[in-house]
């Protein structure tokens, strides 16, 4: 009997409707904080190793008795809108490449969920639907998605089995992968294609409280796992990515059942459960000069750093990690031994690297997104460190992952010191500080631009963590976005007003 065929790649996005910069090709070439762009047997190296879906897919038991199609795998760093060229250019090289491996016995795909482009609102949908237009029914498709996933009907109907990470830090995506290997075997196997059901939750839940570390994720997604069973093979709560204005947005459950009702009873036990939770959804969001003078406060008797989550400039979630509100409240407040990153710009970093270590420079350093009430921090600036911003972040996000963050420079102003990058990437590994020469252990306040990913290496060294609204695309509460596209009488916070569709004028 011959090896079944398995075609594998991944195209994954993370869409904020609302942010400064589109994601193009060019981004997805270059990969920002993952891989870049790559086909064919190039795509067992880019992401081996990592905490990446197809990883754990393709390193799974399962996988080893396949004969696995590489195709093409790629993801670009949370932004706004995909672009129309970028997404047809890599969906029509991904279709291509699956079309060539053909015949095929699965299909997996490793995206991530909340993937808005200029021309569509549901890119992940349409990319499944064009991979199941090509494949037939008769080929079972298995996708891996982010937590954060918006998950549309469309999803749910074109794919056979839709499985999502668990952590937030997505500590897990590796692991996930695996589970979809799993999945793909009982497919395989003979066994009629599980029954689905799909419940969207009426309220968004803020990403900063999502951590699953934390009440009530911890307890909610334990939930979940214990409800896997043989006749539940697969049980998915997805928070949901709250920065996306289309009518999908928002939380849902998915679960996968040997029967339509088992299923169907499973979604709804669940979803009332998430449901019930929705007043812990919420936590203290500090101002930042509020936040720095507490983190001072507390670090005054602290053994370690005090951390602060400059949430709403998270690159993870689509700002632009340029913002100068909190460094601008460091500054402020006279903290010491403090140190903030990643700040992405590539000019700065390019002018310290021509001035090299040790000189005094004058810049106008970030501020350059048009964001609200943001704008440059114009001062002198000491070169401290230098760096070609190679490195290896072995902290559990990354999962030992290949970082580029392009030329880098540590910069000191007062007593407080600043990484400052070429490319973007959220601040969740203790190496990026280390990388220019700031040990992390030794600061007594840690800003990081993050939401929630940095908590996986920083909670571990974190005398507390605290959570500060700087200006930022990414609103700590959804319901400061200028919504306008949601589905009417979904609830834009917790506990919340329900949303009303604004009527144009005749």
């Amino acid at each position: 009997m011959s090896q079944p065929r398995i075609a594998v790649g991944g195209f994954l996005h993370e869409t904020n409707t609302f942010a400064p910069s589109p994601a193009t090709y060019e981004d997805f070439l270059r990969g920002g904080g993952a891989p870049p762009l790559s086909e064919g047997e190039a795509i067992f190296d880019a992401v081996a190793n990592s905490n990446i879906g197809l990883c754990g897919f393709i390193d799974a038991p399962e996988a080893r008795t396949w004969s696995l199609i590489p195709t093409l795998w790629t993801a670009a760093s949370p932004s706004a809108h995909v672009t129309q060229d970028a997404f047809e250019r890599i969906a029509a090289r991904l279709l291509a490449a699956i079309d060539r491996a053909m015949p095929l016995d699965g299909v997996y795909l490793d995206l991530h969920g909340a993937m808005v482009t200029e021309h569509l609102d549901d890119g992940e949908g349409e990319l499944i639907r064009r991979v199941r237009a090509l494949v037939g029914d008769g080929v079972p498709i298995v996708v891996t998605l982010d937590l954060h996933g918006n998950v549309t009907p469309t999803m749910v109907e074109q794919a056979d089995m839709l499985i999502a990470y668990r952590t937030y830090p997505h500590i897990d995506m590796a692991a996930t992968g695996a589970r979809c290997a799993t999945a793909m075997a009982r497919l395989l196997s003979g066994k009629s294609r599980p029954a689905k059901a799909f419940r969207q939750l009426d309220f968004l839940m803020p990403i900063a409280w999502q951590c699953t570390a934390q009440e009530p994720c911890r307890s909610l997604y334990a939930e979940v796992a214990a409800m896997e069973s043989e006749s539940l093979p697969s049980v998915s709560f997805l928070t949901g990515f709250p920065a996306a204005d289309f009518a999908d947005c928002g939380p849902c459950v998915v679960v996968y059942g040997t029967d339509p009702e088992s299923a169907d009873q499973a979604a709804g036990r669940l979803a009332a459960r998430i449901a019930a939770q929705e007043p812990a959804f919420a936590g203290r969001v500090f101002e930042p000069e509020a936040g720095v003078r507490e983190a001072m406060r507390l670090a005054e008797s602290a053994a370690r750093p005090v951390v602060i989550a400059d949430t709403q400039d998270n690159p993870g979630a689509g700002g632009n990690s340029d913002t100068m509100g909190m460094l601008k409240a460091l500054i402020a407040c006279g903290a010491e031994r403090a140190a903030i990153g990643n700040v992405f710009d590539s000019a700065a970093a390019r002018a310290a690297h021509e001035a090299g270590v040790g000189a005094v420079v004058r810049l106008a350093l970030g501020g350059h997104s048009g964001v609200e009430g943001d704008s440059p921090l114009e001062a002198e600036f000491t070169v401290e460190a230098l760096s070609d911003g190679r490195f290896v972040a072995p902290g559990p996000y990354y999962g030992g992952g290949r970082l580029d963050m392009g030329p880098s420079a540590c910069l000191r102003i007062g007593d407080v010191r600043v990484v400052v990058v070429s490319r973007k990437a959220q601040m969740a590994d203790q190496a990026m500080y280390r990388s220019v020469g700031i040990e992390p252990l030794e600061q007594a306040i840690l800003v990081n631009k993050s939401s929630v990913h940095f908590r996986a290496d920083f909670a571990p060294i974190a005398e507390t963590i605290l959570v500060c609204a700087a200006p930022g695309p990414m609103a700590v509460d959804p319901a400061d976005l200028p919504w306008q596209r949601l589905r009417p009488g979904i609830r834009t916070s917790p506990l919340g007003r329900p949303f009303v569709p604004v009527v144009e004028p005749a």
